[in-house]
């Protein structure tokens, strides 16, 4: 109830930036999630196709902000005297804004999958409701290609996700590491380091807009043949 409440008052959010105002995401009553939802006209289909939209924003903002720690880490290395210090400053905050974007994707993979698990688990059983053999086999034929098209963009997220982890990993060990060794011998030291995390993240950007085309095609493909739930 407070949550019907609560989304009356809120009328022009989306779902994705919604939920997570309301910390209604992740709700162990997940029937009565999905049902306030329902109230306002946000079918489990409207509610994935939103979430994708949102994991793909965060996707988008975590390449630009780990390109930036990245060219922040080349600028050390070319850095000395009095100016090392503020550089190393500015790297340890990029680094923490990385790590900070890098979560949120992480949570929107969390919410994408949770609600697609609603959203095929209704749809199978509303399938056994339809009497008509045809449209039956239809609704399954959609159903099927639906999951295969789910499957590969989640895949390509998941992906993605996974190739941040030790990128940031190894950005968090310089900045520890440069921390107690802040000196341009150090910092010179970090040169070949520098090109090698150079090669892991442009196939980390080439990865993360994988993703982002896969979520593109996904969501245009549920909004041009209109998945059902």
């Amino acid at each position: 109830m407070l949550a019907t409440v609560a989304l009356a008052s809120t009328p022009f959010l989306a779902p994705a930036s919604l939920a997570l105002t309301l910390g209604l995401v992740g709700t162990s009553c997940s029937s009565a999630y999905y049902k306030a939802w329902e109230v306002f006209g946000w079918a489990k289909r409207d509610l994935l196709v939103d979430f994708v939209q949102k994991g793909r924003e965060n996707q988008a903002e975590a390449k630009e902000q780990i390109q930036e720690t990245y060219k922040t880490f080349q600028a050390l290395t070319g850095t000395d005297g009095g100016e090392l210090e503020v550089v190393y400053k500015r790297l340890s905050k990029d680094l923490d804004r990385s790590k900070g974007e890098a979560d949120d994707v992480k949570k929107s993979i969390a919410d994408i999958e949770k609600t697609a698990t609603a959203m095929f688990t209704e749809w199978q059983k509303e399938i056994g409701e339809i009497q008509t053999p045809e449209l039956r086999g239809k609704s399954e034929s959609l159903l099927a290609d639906t999951k295969t098209r789910y499957g590969k963009m989640i895949g390509a997220m998941r992906d993605a996700e996974g190739s941040m982890t030790p990128i940031l990993r190894k950005f968090e060990d310089h900045v520890l590491f440069l921390k107690h060794n802040l000196n341009a011998k150090s910092v010179s030291d970090l040169q070949s380091t520098v090109d090698k995390i150079g090669g892991d993240v442009s196939r980390l950007i080439e990865d993360m807009e994988s993703s982002i085309q896969e979520a593109n095609d996904f969501i245009q493909s549920m909004e041009s043949k209109g998945a059902s739930s």
